[in-house]
């Protein structure tokens, strides 16, 4: 307990603080969370990931193991969530969406502003590449599980290109590699987009509380939230050592697999009518719990 303490109170309490805060512009205000999450996802995040990646020094192999390390764990928890809606026998709609609510977790609102607080910006820039291949699986096989397998092969390829990230990744990597640098104007206006992006992401956060309903099935929201918070970091550990992440990477990389459930799943059952309702219990009850659990988290990681 002694560890705990201090570790929610310095890593885990503000994020909730800010998010507080979006709750309130939400409920009194009625800011519209839709506007400012697009503002977030396609403005901010693709500055924060250029700037961390040029900022940081990841090797090739660090950066194919990350990678790895990313594919597998989602992948991972997905094959266990099948398994347990082969069980229980659910039907093709709700084992759809009890896969994708379970295998995509909120790596951008909570989890980057997590690692940055807990393990500061070297851990944050290595902490991107989960959160990037994350949004390019959700935007690919989310979509396509959210829509029950109706979506061609070719659609959920195009998806990827709707994942603005993509290009803050491309964009540092060619520069990283031809060693061009772009011009102090233009940097300095993608640091300040950059500088926004995490308090801006926690303020989202906060908003899609205030949405919350209360939960339908209980009994499967709480098996995806076992799945969610405690089986998916066990996975992330075993998931580390075999692929030989070390140091910040490890932390970065469990802390991310670690997160509560995506706020992204609700928008996209929403849109292709895969039991929203039981989607957002889910990603309500992850993201209450999930303070004790990232300071379990955190405190192994340390």
């Amino acid at each position: 307990m002694n560890i705990l303490l201090p570790i929610f109170l310095d890593d885990v309490l503000p994020i909730f603080l800010v998010a507080g805060v979006g709750f309130l512009l939400a409920r009194y205000l009625r800011v519209d969370v839709r506007v400012v999450s697009r503002v977030a996802f396609n403005a901010l995040s693709p500055c924060l990931v250029f700037t961390l990646l040029m900022n940081s020094r990841i090797g090739a192999g660090e950066f194919g193991r990350l990678g790895v390390f990313s594919v597998a764990s989602i992948l991972g928890i997905g094959l266990i969530a099948w398994a347990a809606a082969l069980l229980l026998r659910l039907d093709r709609a709700t084992a759809a969406s009890f896969l994708m609510v379970v295998m995509f977790s909120n790596t951008g609102n909570f989890g980057l502003s997590a690692i940055m607080l807990a393990f500061g910006s070297n851990a944050l820039a290595r902490g991107t590449v989960y959160f990037v291949i994350s949004s390019s699986m959700m935007y690919t096989l989310g979509v396509f599980l959210a829509s029950s397998g109706k979506r061609s092969a070719r659609e959920a390829l195009v998806g990827i290109l709707k994942v603005p990230p993509i290009y803050g990744v491309g964009l540092a990597a060619l520069c990283l590699a031809t060693g061009v640098r772009l011009p102090s104007p233009v940097t300095t206006g993608i640091d300040m987009l950059s500088a926004a992006a995490l308090p801006v992401m926690m303020l989202v956060l906060g908003m899609q509380f205030e949405r919350a309903a209360r939960p339908e099935r209980p009994m499967l929201v709480a098996l995806a939230a076992v799945l969610t918070l405690v089986v998916s970091p066990l996975l992330a550990f075993a998931l580390a050592d075999l692929t030989g992440l070390v140091a910040t990477a490890r932390q970065a990389a469990v802390l991310e697999a670690s997160m509560p459930a995506a706020i992204m799943t609700t928008v996209l059952a929403l849109e292709y009518d895969a039991s929203p309702s039981f989607v957002t219990a889910v990603v309500f009850v992850t993201t209450l719990v999930s303070p004790l659990t990232v300071t379990l988290v955190i405190a192994m990681l340390k």
